[in-house]
């Protein structure tokens, strides 16, 4: 079976929020772990390769993101798509930028788009601006972000400073009125010389039509919102089928837990909701950095409360919290030291008889993957939007009945914790 769809995705959780909304409009689909060394698996309508590339030096994220198309490229895939996050998450170095130029070079493509819209998640562009809710960019939560604060909202700005192509805009007028009149837009914009086009979009309606307007560009780029205008290309070519079980996961067994790392406002909140009802332990940095066997004591409280689950293991605190911590120790120390610490913790649950497993925040979802050693995850049933349930795939093992969900630290509602279980029963 041909693969139609080859996606690159810059951090773990960016990958299962894409390969969620493939697999909700009905494309049957694989997160891969890091660039794979075998052929790619059968059955499968789309690929998705998670990378963890989007706080990498810009070079680093170019050599890697590069190899992942290579092998997709061995697929035969029909179509690329680069994700990255809803809210843009780069510097003015990169990541964006000089990755999607590297992927269009090696396309031989002479125009793709951005728009990292999401709606659903309260992500919109409206003349090229980058809205959160009802707050600009520039001036919501992500402009305290640690390590890629996001202090513009113009996103035809903020692409160009890392590209050498000219950025233009396809503004909610030509949006608006539909695939055609968006397909005429690109086709305008090429023929002024602009290689890239941030596109506006505030609804699904809208997602929908863009999707449309891109069937034939062979790199599409942008958030996880407008995949769901994609697979109905597809539909049209004849190359896919109306399936109803590209969801189905199998038997869930095991017991349930936590494990949030990221600091954003919608996990603050989440971490304080569960801790109301459930069990909560606290990793500190600065006990980690002042020497104490955290991990140690992380999984002795866990061994005497896990019966009481789900238990909650948070290293998420307040962006003021977050700022000392990281005078005293350095971002990029502080960051590692945690992020190791709650990987060696789930390993630990995992003897503990853990089965279901949340984990908050992308490069802590990274540090859990790889420290379980899974080299992929089977796409299942959607918790809330950009958040699915999945089943991991070992590199070195037969037991495939660990689900867990991979949460970008911004999605999810006040209640995510607490009711994302009743989502795989």
């Amino acid at each position: 079976m041909a693969v139609l769809l080859g996606c690159i995705a810059d951090d773990f959780t960016g990958g299962t929020d894409l390969a969620g909304m493939l697999v909700k409009s009905g494309m049957k689909t694989i997160q891969l772990i890091g660039v794979p060394t075998e052929p790619a698996p059968d059955d499968f309508d789309a690929i998705v390769i998670a990378l963890k590339s989007r706080t990498n030096p810009a070079a680093d994220a170019v050599e890697e993101s590069l190899r992942a198309l290579q092998w997709l490229k061995k697929q035969g895939c029909r179509q690329y798509y680069f994700k990255y996050c809803s809210t843009f998450d780069s510097t003015s170095k990169g990541n964006i930028g000089p990755v999607t130029e590297t992927l269009m070079k090696a396309l031989n493509a002479k125009f793709t788009i951005a728009c990292p819209a999401f709606p659903a998640n309260k992500r919109s562009i409206y003349k090229g601006h980058l809205f959160v809710g009802d707050e600009l960019l520039s001036e919501s939560g992500m402009r305290n972000h640690p390590l890629t604060p996001m202090t513009d909202s113009n996103l035809v700005r903020v692409l160009q400073a890392q590209v050498k192509g000219k950025v233009g805009l396809t503004d909610y007028t030509f949006v608006k009125g539909g695939a055609s009149l968006i397909d005429q837009r690109f086709a305008d914009l090429q023929k002024e010389g602009y290689q890239f086009s941030i596109v506006d979009a505030l609804s699904d309606a809208d997602l929908y039509s863009i999707g449309a307007a891109c069937a034939d560009l062979s790199l599409v780029t942008g958030g996880s919102g407008i995949a769901i205008g994609l697979p109905e290309n597809f539909r049209k070519k004849g190359l896919l089928k109306i399936t109803e079980d590209a969801n189905k996961l199998g038997a869930v067994r095991g017991l349930k837990a936590v494990i949030a790392g990221s600091c954003s406002l919608a996990t603050q909140e989440q971490v304080r909701v569960m801790k109301e009802k459930s069990p909560a332990y606290f990793v500190d940095p600065i006990s980690l950095f002042d020497g104490k066997d955290v991990v140690a004591e992380a999984l002795a409280w866990a061994s005497e409360n896990i019966a009481k689950g789900p238990l909650l293991i948070y290293a998420t605190s307040a962006p003021d919290v977050v700022k000392s911590i990281q005078e005293k120790v350095g971002a990029d120390k502080a960051g590692e030291m945690v992020e190791h610490a709650l990987a060696q913790i789930t390993q630990g649950l995992i003897k503990l008889g853990v089965g279901q497993l949340i984990v908050a925040g992308g490069e802590t979802s990274g540090a859990v993957v790889k420290a379980l050693g899974i080299s992929g995850l089977r796409i299942g049933p959607e918790i809330a939007p950009g958040v699915p349930w999945t089943k991991a795939v070992f590199e070195q093992s037969d037991n495939e009945s660990l689900v867990l969900a991979l949460k970008s630290g911004n999605f999810g509602g006040p209640q995510f914790f607490n009711e994302a279980w009743d989502y795989i029963q």
